[in-house]
């Protein structure tokens, strides 16, 4: 892999085919979910696991290595060790199936991501959800974008009326307690409205479209789960933070696991005071 791949020319081509890899999955995992016929295996920390991850999983691998041969991939059901990943500049960080209870539950809520990482921080993402068709992507310097219902156009997240005191919206998912969160904002005399899907992707992509204002997550997720939708909402005009709103870095420890992290629309908001001390106090 040459410098030259950074170049914009290079990276329109390279987030064309990951678009192109991850629609090819997500029809694959709408079709293994429509026959019913998966299995379901839980690991270490008792999240589920299907036949069909590991489906995507090699799908997206295999296609992936024939457009980019040289470029590592990282995958959340092939796992890389770290005296090897850490020597890696650059590498494709997938996650081939993000929601996999409510694929479980007969859900659409459900997405497969799609980063490519350079150094510790995602170049481009691409986020696929099977059950709308609707694809984001977003490329760094270059905007965030989402194609469906045919149509292709430049997203952003929601700039506030009164960013100071006006209503939020806040991404949750369906199957966690909305109190776990709640109540760890500060609103005064806001109003907090709430919105409800599937996968962490999906709900970045809420905020980066405008859709919602924020998501906050709780509990243990993979660097894979937040990549893609790092640069998309990063390039939508938001941010996507640690507890104590630093960006979210990539393969610079030994364990591909995210701290705590918040996805935070309109810049305009003081989030450090609706949020206080982030989410520290939650541990």
């Amino acid at each position: 892999m040459t410098l030259g791949i950074w170049s914009p020319e290079h990276l329109a081509n390279l987030v064309e085919h990951a678009q192109q890899v991850a629609i090819e999955a997500g029809d694959l995992i709408l079709g293994m979910q429509k026959e019913g016929n998966f299995s379901v295996e839980h690991k270490a920390d008792e999240s589920p696991v299907t036949s069909v991850d590991f489906a995507a999983s090699d799908r997206i691998t295999e296609l992936l290595s024939q457009a980019t041969p040289d470029v590592p991939i990282l995958t959340e059901e092939a796992l890389v060790p770290w005296h090897v990943r850490r020597r890696w500049e650059h590498y494709w960080l997938v996650d081939p199936l993000d929601g996999t209870q409510e694929f479980i539950h007969g859900s659409g809520d459900f997405a497969v991501s799609i980063a490519l990482i350079r150094g510790d921080r995602p170049e481009l993402g691409v986020i696929y959800w099977p059950a709308q068709d609707a694809l984001y992507y977003a490329v760094r310097g270059q905007g965030a974008w989402r194609i469906a219902n045919n149509r292709h156009e430049n997203i952003s997240v929601r700039r506030l009326e009164q960013p100071a005191t006006g209503p939020i919206t806040i991404a949750l998912s369906r199957r966690q307690p909305a109190d776990r969160i709640l109540s760890r904002m500060v609103s005064g005399e806001r109003e907090i409205m709430q919105i409800q899907t599937g996968s962490c992707a999906l709900k970045s992509c809420l905020v980066a479209e405008g859709s919602a204002d924020c998501f906050v997550r709780v509990g243990e997720t993979g660097e894979w789960d937040t990549a893609a939708a790092q640069v998309l909402v990063e390039e939508a005009g938001g941010s996507l933070t640690d507890e104590a709103f630093r960006p979210l870095r990539y393969n610079h420890t030994a364990s591909p696991v995210n701290p705590n992290f918040l996805v935070l629309g309109d810049p305009r908001i003081d989030w450090q005071a609706l949020l206080p001390g982030g989410l520290q106090s939650s541990r």
